[in-house]
């Protein structure tokens, strides 16, 4: 079953380095996919946003050690700020969007 796709994101793609990491571990698998795709994107988002690679590493091992411990979201996120379905909170709107260096 190596070949079979896994689930990915409302919004992102699943990285490959999560996928690796999650095809590792069959019980943080298991809960990957019986997971909702709103709590799959939050994982991925949570994973994909972090400025360093350390910092990103230890999230992708996190997660699939939250998963295999029953946890569904990440702990403390505020959700996926890409989202188009939904308002942004003016919580993150401030603190993750407007913090945010111009391009």
């Amino acid at each position: 079953m190596m070949n079979k796709p896994l689930s990915g994101g409302l919004v992102h793609e699943l990285p490959a380095d999560l996928e690796q990491a999650l095809r590792k571990n069959p019980t943080a698998l298991a809960a990957w996919e019986s997971n909702t795709v709103k709590a799959r994107n939050e994982w991925i988002c949570w994973t994909v946003t972090v400025k360093q690679e350390k910092t990103r590493q230890a999230h992708v091992k996190r997660a699939c050690s939250d998963l295999a411990n029953g946890k569904r979201r990440p702990c403390c996120w505020v959700g996926c700020i890409h989202r188009t379905d939904k308002p942004v909170s003016p919580w993150a709107q401030k603190v993750l969007i407007d913090k945010q260096p111009r391009i």
